[in-house]
């Protein structure tokens, strides 16, 4: 049939391999207008899709892309037959109130990213990082195990089993009132000083690697302490805290971002009288 096919035949059929291989290349630069579906006539676009795919996990973002293509799209088609459906009908105050308030955290949310990311530099790293560790002496650090009671009498009877050659972690398992470290011989791992509550920490320093101490007072009750061992801790390197230092970084950034913004605007506050639990009585916006 193609053999004798008419002319204006000839002609469809070309035009129609030729859209054919004309359609990816008119597809190749498709920008965030290009719509993509329609929803009784509400265009989706592709920058809708991109925008969707930004607020998503990262565990849904390593997804195929064919897979998260389709995904998107079809939860943002649903999305608008949905909305569609509610406009249709009278929205709540709840409705509008709660749109209001995402539209205002996500707009408030972009400004204090787009500050905290400015203020991440190379050079406001190294500034921060010479202030904190610039000049920093090494550090000790202790290697300790405990054994937690609430009375001193408690405490001296331990300590005198420990003194008959009683075994330190056989007696933290089963005496301790400190069940996590008790579940490890009352072992408490590596720690620097300030980490420690201070009658605890006072007596660890003053010891000697190997020794037991006598019973220490503390909030917590009353401590029998095996001193492990001691060593240096060195000041850290740049790379080992940068993490730490850009998250410091961005927090006073956003800090300050928001006391300037709050303390250029005028603010006027007409609360007085209002009792705060009104603010559990749903009704008043369910009406």
């Amino acid at each position: 049939m193609t053999k004798f096919a008419t002319r204006p035949a000839r002609i469809l059929l070309a035009t129609a391999f030729a859209m054919a291989f004309a359609a990816p290349s008119m597809a190749a630069d498709p920008t965030a207008d290009t719509v993509v579906a329609t929803v009784n006539g509400t265009q989706i676009t592709l920058g809708a899709m991109v925008a969707a795919r930004e607020m998503l996990p990262e565990q849904y973002k390593s997804l195929p892309d064919d897979v998260l293509f389709k995904g998107i799209l079809d939860q943002i088609i649903q999305q608008t037959a949905l909305s569609q459906e509610a406009e249709a009908g009278k929205l709540k105050l709840r409705d509008t109130l709660t749109i209001d308030n995402q539209k205002r955290g996500y707009l408030a949310g972009s400004v204090l990213s787009a500050v905290a990311k400015a203020a991440v530099t190379d050079d406001a790293v190294q500034k921060l990082f010479d202030e904190k560790y610039g000049h920093a002496a090494p550090a000790q650090e202790y290697h300790a195990a405990h054994i937690l009671v609430a009375t001193e009498d408690e405490a001296k009877a331990i300590r005198a089993e420990l003194d008959k050659g009683g075994d330190f972690a056989a007696i933290a398992k089963e005496k301790s009132t400190d069940k996590g470290s008790a579940a490890n011989g009352g072992d408490l791992g590596w720690f620097g000083t300030g980490m420690m509550v201070k009658p605890f920490e006072d007596a660890v320093v003053a010891m000697q690697p190997g020794k037991i101490s006598d019973p220490v007072k503390s909030d917590f009750g009353w401590h029998v302490i095996k001193l492990e061992e001691v060593r240096t801790k060195a000041a850290p390197k740049l790379e080992e805290v940068k993490a730490e230092l850009q998250g410091d970084i961005q927090q006073k950034a956003v800090e300050d971002k928001v006391k300037a913004v709050t303390a250029s605007a005028k603010i006027e506050k007409s609360v007085d009288g209002i009792d705060p639990a009104i603010l559990k009585n749903t009704a008043l916006i369910d009406n």
